[in-house]
Protein backbone atom coordinates (compact mmCIF):
# COMPACT_ATOMS: atom_id res chain seq x y z
CA UNK A 1 0.00 0.00 0.00
CA UNK A 2 1.37 3.42 -0.94
CA UNK A 3 1.52 6.35 1.46
CA UNK A 4 -1.21 8.14 -0.50
CA UNK A 5 -3.47 5.08 -0.31
CA UNK A 6 -2.87 4.78 3.43
CA UNK A 7 -3.72 8.42 4.09
CA UNK A 8 -6.69 8.15 1.77
CA UNK A 9 -8.06 5.22 3.79
CA UNK A 10 -7.72 7.23 7.01
CA UNK A 11 -9.60 10.13 5.41
CA UNK A 12 -12.39 7.90 4.13
CA UNK A 13 -12.88 6.47 7.64
CA UNK A 14 -13.15 9.96 9.11
CA UNK A 15 -15.48 11.06 6.33
CA UNK A 16 -17.87 8.21 7.12
CA UNK A 17 -18.57 9.85 10.50
CA UNK A 18 -18.49 13.56 9.67
CA UNK A 19 -19.69 15.64 6.70
CA UNK A 20 -16.62 17.90 6.56
CA UNK A 21 -13.05 16.72 7.09
CA UNK A 22 -9.99 19.00 7.10
CA UNK A 23 -6.62 17.39 6.40
CA UNK A 24 -3.19 19.04 6.42
CA UNK A 25 0.06 17.85 4.89
CA UNK A 26 2.85 19.73 6.69
CA UNK A 27 6.63 19.61 6.47
CA UNK A 28 9.66 21.66 5.50
CA UNK A 29 10.23 23.20 2.09
CA UNK A 30 10.82 20.59 -0.64
CA UNK A 31 9.51 17.80 1.61
CA UNK A 32 7.07 16.59 -1.04
CA UNK A 33 3.90 18.01 0.54
CA UNK A 34 2.16 19.01 -2.68
CA UNK A 35 3.07 15.75 -4.37
CA UNK A 36 1.67 13.72 -1.48
CA UNK A 37 -1.50 15.83 -1.20
CA UNK A 38 -2.16 15.55 -4.95
CA UNK A 39 -1.67 11.80 -4.78
CA UNK A 40 -3.97 11.44 -1.77
CA UNK A 41 -7.00 13.03 -3.42
CA UNK A 42 -6.72 10.60 -6.34
CA UNK A 43 -7.64 7.86 -3.86
CA UNK A 44 -10.70 9.57 -2.38
CA UNK A 45 -14.26 8.59 -3.22
CA UNK A 46 -15.72 11.48 -1.18
CA UNK A 47 -15.80 14.92 -2.89
CA UNK A 48 -12.64 16.89 -2.16
CA UNK A 49 -11.07 20.33 -2.43
CA UNK A 50 -7.34 21.00 -2.73
CA UNK A 51 -5.69 24.14 -1.44
CA UNK A 52 -2.24 25.27 -0.34
CA UNK A 53 -0.71 27.81 2.01
CA UNK A 54 0.92 29.24 -1.12
CA UNK A 55 -2.44 30.82 -1.93
CA UNK A 56 -2.42 32.76 1.34
CA UNK A 57 0.90 34.62 1.30
CA UNK A 58 1.34 38.07 2.74
CA UNK A 59 2.55 40.82 0.36
CA UNK A 60 6.30 40.72 -0.13
CA UNK A 61 6.82 43.95 1.85
CA UNK A 62 5.33 42.23 4.91
CA UNK A 63 7.17 38.96 4.31
CA UNK A 64 10.59 40.64 4.28
CA UNK A 65 9.97 43.37 6.83
CA UNK A 66 12.47 41.77 9.21
CA UNK A 67 14.94 41.28 6.33
CA UNK A 68 14.86 39.19 3.19
CA UNK A 69 16.99 36.48 4.85
CA UNK A 70 15.41 36.60 8.31
CA UNK A 71 14.41 33.17 9.68
CA UNK A 72 12.00 34.82 12.13
CA UNK A 73 10.47 36.79 9.28
CA UNK A 74 9.94 33.60 7.30
CA UNK A 75 8.32 31.81 10.23
CA UNK A 76 6.18 34.65 11.57
CA UNK A 77 5.41 36.93 8.62
CA UNK A 78 5.03 34.83 5.48
CA UNK A 79 1.31 34.02 5.51
CA UNK A 80 -2.06 35.69 5.95
CA UNK A 81 -3.60 33.48 8.60
CA UNK A 82 -6.59 35.78 9.05
CA UNK A 83 -7.59 35.31 5.42
CA UNK A 84 -6.88 31.58 5.59
CA UNK A 85 -9.16 31.21 8.59
CA UNK A 86 -11.96 33.54 7.49
CA UNK A 87 -12.06 32.66 3.79
CA UNK A 88 -11.40 28.92 3.91
CA UNK A 89 -11.01 27.04 7.19
CA UNK A 90 -13.94 28.41 9.20
CA UNK A 91 -16.46 28.34 6.35
CA UNK A 92 -15.38 24.90 5.16
CA UNK A 93 -15.66 23.53 8.69
CA UNK A 94 -19.07 25.17 9.17
CA UNK A 95 -20.52 23.54 6.06
CA UNK A 96 -20.44 26.51 3.66
CA UNK A 97 -21.44 25.74 0.08
CA UNK A 98 -18.75 28.02 -1.36
CA UNK A 99 -15.22 28.92 -0.13
CA UNK A 100 -12.16 30.77 -1.35
CA UNK A 101 -9.17 28.45 -1.72
CA UNK A 102 -6.74 31.17 -2.85
CA UNK A 103 -6.50 34.91 -2.19
CA UNK A 104 -2.96 35.95 -3.18
CA UNK A 105 -0.49 35.38 -6.02
CA UNK A 106 2.91 35.43 -4.34
CA UNK A 107 4.84 35.37 -7.61
CA UNK A 108 3.10 38.49 -8.96
CA UNK A 109 2.80 39.88 -5.40
CA UNK A 110 -0.84 40.87 -5.85
CA UNK A 111 -4.19 39.80 -4.38
CA UNK A 112 -6.29 37.64 -6.66
CA UNK A 113 -10.02 37.39 -7.13
CA UNK A 114 -11.05 33.88 -8.01
CA UNK A 115 -14.49 32.35 -8.25
CA UNK A 116 -15.50 30.77 -4.92
CA UNK A 117 -15.16 27.01 -5.07
CA UNK A 118 -18.45 25.07 -4.76
CA UNK A 119 -18.65 22.28 -2.21
CA UNK A 120 -20.87 19.28 -1.68
CA UNK A 121 -22.54 18.82 1.70
CA UNK A 122 -19.99 16.11 2.42
CA UNK A 123 -16.47 17.08 1.43
CA UNK A 124 -12.79 16.82 2.36
CA UNK A 125 -10.27 19.66 2.28
CA UNK A 126 -6.71 18.47 1.65
CA UNK A 127 -4.42 21.39 2.45
CA UNK A 128 -0.63 21.43 2.11
CA UNK A 129 2.00 23.86 3.30
CA UNK A 130 4.58 24.85 5.85
CA UNK A 131 3.86 25.81 9.47
CA UNK A 132 0.39 24.24 9.52
CA UNK A 133 0.74 22.76 13.01
CA UNK A 134 1.22 26.05 14.79
CA UNK A 135 -0.88 25.95 18.01
CA UNK A 136 -3.54 28.31 16.66
CA UNK A 137 -4.08 26.12 13.56
CA UNK A 138 -4.02 22.65 15.10
CA UNK A 139 -7.65 22.70 16.16
CA UNK A 140 -8.85 22.85 12.57
CA UNK A 141 -7.30 19.60 11.37
CA UNK A 142 -9.19 16.34 11.66
CA UNK A 143 -6.10 14.60 10.30
CA UNK A 144 -2.58 16.01 10.23
CA UNK A 145 0.41 14.54 8.43
CA UNK A 146 3.98 15.76 8.89
CA UNK A 147 6.68 14.84 6.39
CA UNK A 148 10.09 14.67 8.05
CA UNK A 149 13.02 15.43 5.76
CA UNK A 150 16.56 16.24 7.00
CA UNK A 151 17.89 19.74 6.20
CA UNK A 152 20.64 18.25 4.01
CA UNK A 153 18.06 16.53 1.81
CA UNK A 154 15.85 19.65 1.74
CA UNK A 155 18.79 21.66 0.41
CA UNK A 156 19.72 19.01 -2.17
CA UNK A 157 16.15 19.00 -3.52
CA UNK A 158 15.90 22.78 -3.45
CA UNK A 159 19.07 23.17 -5.50
CA UNK A 160 17.40 21.14 -8.23
CA UNK A 161 13.87 22.54 -7.90
CA UNK A 162 14.37 26.23 -7.17
CA UNK A 163 17.44 27.35 -9.11
CA UNK A 164 15.34 28.55 -12.04
CA UNK A 165 12.89 30.46 -9.86
CA UNK A 166 15.51 32.04 -7.61
CA UNK A 167 18.09 32.74 -10.30
CA UNK A 168 21.04 30.53 -9.41
CA UNK A 169 22.23 27.69 -7.22
CA UNK A 170 24.15 30.17 -5.07
CA UNK A 171 20.96 32.15 -4.45
CA UNK A 172 19.07 29.00 -3.52
CA UNK A 173 21.80 27.92 -1.12
CA UNK A 174 21.92 31.31 0.59
CA UNK A 175 18.15 31.56 0.98
CA UNK A 176 17.83 28.06 2.37
CA UNK A 177 20.85 28.19 4.66
CA UNK A 178 20.08 31.68 5.99
CA UNK A 179 16.26 31.87 5.94
CA UNK A 180 14.26 28.74 5.17
CA UNK A 181 16.14 26.05 7.07
CA UNK A 182 16.60 28.19 10.23
CA UNK A 183 12.97 29.27 9.96
CA UNK A 184 11.92 25.63 9.94
CA UNK A 185 14.18 25.01 12.94
CA UNK A 186 12.35 27.81 14.79
CA UNK A 187 9.05 26.16 13.94
CA UNK A 188 10.15 22.77 15.20
CA UNK A 189 11.57 24.27 18.40
CA UNK A 190 8.51 26.40 19.18
CA UNK A 191 5.67 24.20 17.91
CA UNK A 192 6.89 20.56 17.84
CA UNK A 193 4.97 19.67 14.67
CA UNK A 194 6.33 16.13 14.66
CA UNK A 195 4.95 15.53 18.13
CA UNK A 196 1.52 16.92 17.29
CA UNK A 197 1.01 15.28 13.90
CA UNK A 198 -1.41 12.37 13.72
CA UNK A 199 0.83 10.71 11.14
CA UNK A 200 4.61 11.22 11.06
CA UNK A 201 6.36 10.17 7.85
CA UNK A 202 10.04 10.02 6.95
CA UNK A 203 9.94 11.29 3.37
CA UNK A 204 13.70 11.46 2.85
CA UNK A 205 13.32 9.07 -0.07
CA UNK A 206 10.45 9.98 -2.38
CA UNK A 207 10.30 6.42 -3.65
CA UNK A 208 10.14 4.87 -0.18
CA UNK A 209 8.30 6.99 2.41
CA UNK A 210 8.24 5.41 5.85
CA UNK A 211 5.43 5.92 8.38
CA UNK A 212 7.23 6.42 11.69
CA UNK A 213 4.19 6.94 13.88
CA UNK A 214 0.44 6.94 13.53
CA UNK A 215 -1.74 8.16 16.40
CA UNK A 216 -4.16 5.53 17.70
CA UNK A 217 -7.20 7.73 16.95
CA UNK A 218 -6.00 8.01 13.32
CA UNK A 219 -6.03 4.24 12.86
Amino acid sequence: MTLAERIGMLIERLASDSPRILVCIDGPDAAGKTTVADAVVRHLAVPWLRASIDGFHQPRADRVEKGSLSPAGYFHDSFNYVALTEELLFPFQAGARFVQNRVFDWRADVPVEVEPRPLADRAVLVFDGVFLLRPERRRFWDLSVYLRVPPRVVLERALVRDAGALGSSDEVRQRYEDRYLPGQALYRAECDPEGHADVLVDNSDFSNPVVIRQAPDAS
